[in-house]
């Protein structure tokens, strides 16, 4: 009756073991590192980087406990923060030439101090949250005003280029704030660009002015336009946030949207805020502009004459200076995609993919300069690289190839700078923080601490009434805590303080389903059950009890999971984890104890619950003592 097969306690085993394995590596802490990653789009990191690195520690005789790349930057974990510190010194010298201009960020940064042997298995800690880890926090405004202003920039040329195909003659567009004013001769030609762009441009309210020969249309966006272009300056810049902080390795960093025109940035275990500055601050713009292979430029390259005018001397990767015209042909804006692919000749190649916008300028150009070389540029931080410069060999279109003497790997990394992207509108830092790793030690201990003595409070209850049926419940109850770190480790979840809170309420409400289990076999004992009996019964009826209650919680913890965000969505992970955990803790776990102690003896007498309290049986002749 109250025996579990073989593959049951297998079961219970292998969970046993592996909640043990993913939750070890938690309880290791963290070592001060350094971390090297590129400072410019333009610049990768890669396994050479990692002996640089290793070389210039043991020159400067800098030991570190190790030094690996993880596919985005580099990092070397040491025994102490002074050693730390001294490595910094000394990796920055090593790879930073010129200091005014960095080919590379070195950062301050914390690692597991996990065993090497874990970390092959894939047992990682779970990651910590600004609060409990320390690290940097910022507050950026996004001016919206120039979003908007852009907008009207893009409008302007999007104007003429239409009127122009249609053949509708104006006399002059211009841009009043953020109205585009398009001036007209004639009332005829108002009427018919006044009809096109109308149906071109819904987005647009377009109103016509003046009388006799001043006559004009005033286009703007209109209010639900607005409030769409402010909204998505606000989601390209976050993405491009995200784009940024991703590739430099940084833990779980939290970029959201907070209210109509701010983003919120947290970059965990940063505590050099300069540094944190550099790499939010690490957004590329997009260029393309024709280059000018004239008599005069190449006489500017070989150093016998000045920069023509209207033109910038640039340098293109891996084959030296360029000449190329000040005149923008297209913006990083009206890139929609870059990937890696391969031409008709099967060698490596870029597909671009431009908006329409794009597509009617590339294809104006393209028709005009076939023949001529086409440089595309990355700016960062106000310097100007070339990426690659290709001939243009036919008209272009939405999507077009780059080709040349590109390697798969090369075609790959520049499809990867070309989506790099740029701010859809310029922000700044109106608010910044930084918590200090000995702030985030004293929360962890102290939400360790409670929840280690909010277990030890409701193990000795549980002890103390139920007696061994409550350290059968209080071994499921650490199960329980077991199981749940061990889950959040393997998601890589990340822990905050809210997140120790919903761990130490998910002891308490463990804990209930065991009580109902205890209290259910108490009652069968009172109705005159045989304790064998009383314990199958108990646990199979205190289950749909058990279902319900934890039913109905999960679905609380789900709606705060869905409509919250920030701390009460990490809360909630742990909350509803907790929910799952327990059940299989609380009612599989303790009876798979329960049967092993007391399954196989046959001839049980009694269980060892605590007090039973049976009801005193009536006296004879009492009230109500029924009659023969």
């Amino acid at each position: 009756m109250n025996r579990y097969p073989l593959w049951k306690y297998a079961i219970l085993l292998v969970g046993l073991l592996i909640g043990t394995l993913y939750t070890l590596p938690n309880f290791f802490g963290e070592a001060p590192a350094v971390q090297v990653s590129s400072a410019k789009v333009t610049v990768k990191a890669d396994a050479a980087l990692q002996g640089r690195v290793e070389a210039a520690l043991r020159e400067a005789g800098v030991q570190a406990d190790y030094v690996q790349f993880d596919g985005a930057s580099v990092k070397a974990r040491f025994a102490d923060t002074d050693t730390q510190l001294k490595a910094k010194d000394v990796i920055s010298k090593a790879l930073n030439a010129d200091p005014a201009d960095p080919t590379y960020i070195v950062a301050l940064n914390l690692l597991s101090r996990s065993p090497q042997w874990l970390t092959a298995l894939h047992a990682n800690p779970m990651y910590l949250g600004l609060d409990l880890r320390g690290g940097v926090h910022f507050l950026m405004q996004v001016d919206m005003k120039a979003a908007l202003t852009k907008k009207a920039e893009a409008l302007t040329g999007d104007v003429r280029s239409m009127l122009r195909e249609k053949n509708i003659r104006h006399a002059g567009i211009s841009r009043d704030g953020n109205s585009v004013l398009v001036a007209f001769r004639d009332a005829e030609q108002r009427s018919a660009a006044l009809a096109l762009l109308r149906a071109q441009m819904p987005e647009i309210v377009w109103t016509p002015r003046g009388d006799g020969g001043e006559l004009q249309l005033a286009g703007s966006l209109s209010p639900q336009a607005q409030v769409a272009t402010q909204e998505a300056a606000l989601k390209q810049n976050i993405t491009t946030l995200h784009n940024r902080v991703n590739e430099l390795g940084v833990s779980e960093p939290v970029i959201q949207q907070q209210g109509l025109d701010r983003v919120v940035v947290q970059l965990p275990g940063v505590q050099d805020t300069a540094k944190a500055k550099d790499i939010i601050g690490r957004t590329a713009t997009l260029e393309l502009r024709m280059v000018d292979d004239s008599t005069e430029a190449q006489a500017a390259l070989s150093g016998s004459g000045p920069v023509p005018f209207g033109t910038e001397r640039f340098i293109d990767r891996g084959f030296g200076p360029i000449i190329v015209k000040r005149q923008v042909i297209l913006t990083g804006d009206s890139l929609n995609d870059a990937q890696s692919a391969f031409d008709e000749n099967h060698n490596p190649a870029v597909a671009l993919t431009v908006d329409a916008k794009g597509a009617r300028i590339m294809k104006e150009i393209s028709r005009e300069n076939i023949g001529k070389r086409m440089a595309i540029l990355i700016f960062e931080k106000g310097k100007g690289e070339v990426v690659t410069a290709p001939r243009i060999n036919s008209e272009l279109g939405n999507r077009f190839q780059i080709t040349g003497a590109m390697s798969t790997q090369e075609a790959a990394d520049t499809a990867l700078l070309l989506r790099a992207g740029s701010l859809a509108a310029p922000m700044e830092i109106i608010e910044e923080r930084t918590i200090g790793p000995s702030l985030g030690k004293e929360n962890i201990e102290k939400g360790i601490a409670s929840v280690t003595w909010g277990f030890v409070a409701v193990a000795v209850f549980m002890c103390a009434y139920y007696m061994l049926f409550g350290l059968f419940s209080s071994l499921a109850l650490g199960f329980n805590l077991l199981l749940l770190m061990a889950v959040l480790s393997m998601m890589q979840a990340t822990l905050s303080l809210p997140g120790i809170a919903a761990m130490a309420l998910a002891l308490g409400m463990a804990i209930d389903a065991n009580v109902l289990i205890n209290e259910r076999i108490r009652e069968e004992l009172r109705g005159g059950a045989s304790p064998q009996a009383a314990i199958h019964a108990g646990y199979e009826r205190a289950f749909a009890t058990i279902l319900d209650s934890n039913v109905t919680t999960l679905i609380a913890g789900l709606a705060l999971l869905v409509f919250g965000s920030g701390p009460i969505k990490g809360f909630a992970v742990v909350h509803c984890l907790g929910i799952l955990t327990s059940m299989f803790s609380s009612v599989v776990f303790s009876r798979g104890l329960v049967n092993l102690w007391y399954g196989r003896r046959k001839k049980l007498k009694s269980l060892s619950i605590g007090q039973v309290w049976k009801p005193a049986p009536d006296a004879p002749g009492s009230p109500d003592t029924p009659a023969a």
